[in-house]
């Protein structure tokens, strides 16, 4: 009979034994049984595909300077566990060129092994230079930074990109579809941890398509008629103003200025109420620069001729309202005046005996033919359509027609009215105002250009010459002589509005002052409209024709406009 001792070396080896023969089976199980399937979930745990973001399209203007541009920058990581050479000499060489101390450095190497971030955002000189010196245990990840060259200048029409690289105002988000190019995955390793493991080299940026989406903006404009806004703006303390160049004959518009405005840069930093561009999304009473497309309407109407006069005594009633002109105070009654006379010095009594030529349902149409109300068609997000009160309201109270007449009573938006004073500028024709020309390659060739409603015939060429004719008496010698240009037709009419009130009325002292002007030789429409502009001698032909005329001598050279043989030279 075996012993104690005995019995406990074979328990003891037995358990060994079978331990052994355990380890073996399962050895042989997970090396050969199962170490395709195992060494398939490793690979799977090991590598993921990462989507590179590619770079957005660059936005340029009608002359090719950068609007909106991609740069390229990196986050780099380090991988202490894969280093060649000594820490302390790899945080030396990286100190120089990221401006980082060694110390500092250093503490983040002890970090951990693998996948440590050391900083965001390197720019790409940095990230070659690092490149360059060819150490193990380092990676470069590259990603995309939107750049915004110009600043604050044209923030109004590019918008930007959030964080998440999405367009939010402007062509940024209007043609995002187009700036943005769909992104190419890549594969990484990573630790069990989850860390990027250093790759052969760089993460690449993918090659882009080279194409650009230019628009019909021109910088050097742009830049004159915010200069002119701003200073006017100053003199009167005005709250806000807006400039529109637009070419008449296709609908480019060639500068559109808010001021104030934001740094698409660093938009979080803007006030809320800036990142809207109001020339598209504030309505407003435009006053008497809408008085000659009413004139236009009831010509087209073959409601009253060219050669009319009207009976102005300055102030009339209807039903209960009155109605004078402004300086009726102290100027009374014009008499009898013709169109132009009725255009050149503002009658708003005039204007009202015009429209009543017209049934209000007649004068009505005509309105709504203009699109009173509905949108431009820009193609800018955020537009808000021109409002018209509706049409059993306007056609059975006789004061809606009256106070139509010289511009109340709708409302607009500054670059609506742009684009119906076009209409007196080419000849007739609705055209869609667009701050999009189309894709470009770097050559210039397009590739891609926008679809717009094509332009409508509104009036006839012999209303749209009639009544600008008219308006060319308003610069040559009445309230818009500021906007004068030797040799040159210029076309305008002021206008110097009481801002409407949400609640109903008018504010007392609270207005708009606006100024179109028209280059026929062009023919170009130019729109500068100042709110809130403050003093006594605060008016259309006071704080927005000088303005207008500054954009217009800018325009003459750069679009080579010769003279008119028709000008005058009157002062």
């Amino acid at each position: 009979m075996a012993s104690v001792p005995q019995m406990r070396s074979v328990i003891v080896w037995g358990v060994l034994i079978a331990s052994l023969l355990g380890l073996s089976l399962k050895l042989l199980t997970l090396q050969v049984i199962e170490s395709s399937q195992l060494r398939q979930k490793a690979q799977e745990q090991q590598r993921s595909k990462e989507y590179q973001i590619t770079p957005r399209r660059s936005i340029v203007d009608r002359q090719g300077h950068f609007l909106a541009v991609d740069q390229p920058r990196f986050t780099l990581y380090a991988h202490p566990i894969m280093f060649k050479k000594p820490a302390p000499e790899i945080a030396s060489q990286l100190s120089g060129i990221l401006g980082i101390p060694v110390d500092r450095l250093m503490q983040r190497f002890f970090e951990g092994e693998s996948g440590i971030q050391i900083q965001y955002s390197v720019p790409e000189d940095a990230a070659r230079r690092i490149q360059d010196l060819s150490l193990d245990g380092l990676d470069l990840m590259a990603y995309q930074e939107r750049i915004y060259p110009q600043e604050d200048l044209v923030s109004e029409v590019v918008g930007y990109v959030n964080m998440d690289r999405l367009g939010q105002t402007g062509v940024e988000a209007a043609y995002g579809n187009i700036l943005e190019r769909s992104s190419e995955s890549v594969e990484v390793t990573r630790t069990g941890g989850g860390d990027i493991l250093p790759s052969q080299g760089s993460t690449p940026l993918l090659n882009g398509d080279a194409l650009q989406l230019q628009l019909t903006l021109d910088t050097r404009l742009q830049r004159v008629a915010r200069l002119a806004l701003s200073e006017q703006m100053k003199n009167y303390h005005a709250k806000r103003g807006t400039v529109i160049v637009m070419n008449a004959s296709n609908g480019e518009l060639l500068a559109l200025v808010q001021y104030p405005s934001f740094d698409a840069n660093s938009y979080w930093q803007a006030d809320l109420g800036l990142l809207k561009n109001w020339a598209i999304t504030d309505l407003y009473e435009p006053g008497s620069t809408f008085k000659p497309i009413n004139v236009a309407i009831a010509l087209e109407a073959d409601a009253i001729e060219p050669g009319d006069r009207f009976y102005d005594p300055g102030q009339i009633y209807i039903g209960q309202w009155p109605i004078q002109n402004y300086d009726f105070d102290y100027n009374g009654g014009r008499g009898v005046s013709n169109l132009t006379d009725i255009i050149k010095y503002s009658s708003n009594v005039a204007m009202v005996r015009i429209v009543q030529q017209m049934k209000p349902e007649v004068f009505y149409d005509g309105l709504e033919n203009l699109g009173l109300s509905s949108l431009t068609g820009v193609d800018l997000p955020g537009e808000t359509a021109s409002y018209l009160k509706p049409k059993e309201q306007f056609v059975n109270s006789a004061i809606e027609p009256a106070v139509a007449a010289f511009g109340q009573g709708l409302s607009l938006t500054p670059l609506k009215l742009a684009q119906l004073h076009a209409t007196l500028a080419n000849g007739g024709f609705l055209v869609t105002p667009h701050v999009v020309k189309g894709l470009r390659d770097v050559q210039g060739q397009l590739h891609y250009t926008p679809n717009f409603e094509p332009p409508r015939r509104v009036f006839s060429e012999e209303t749209a010459e009639a009544v600008l004719a008219m308006m060319e008496a308003v610069v040559d010698g009445g309230s818009g002589k500021a906007a004068h240009i030797p040799n040159y037709r210029v076309a305008g009419k002021t206008g110097t509005a009481q801002k409407a009130a949400a609640s109903g009325g008018y504010y007392e002292s609270a207005k708009i002052t606006s100024f179109v002007g028209i280059l026929s030789d062009g023919p170009y429409v130019v729109v500068a409209v100042v709110d809130e502009p403050q003093g006594g001698g605060a008016f259309g032909g006071t704080v927005s024709a000088p303005i207008v005329k500054s954009v217009m001598e800018a325009l003459i050279p750069m679009e080579k406009i010769p003279p008119s043989t028709l000008s005058t030279s009157n002062p």
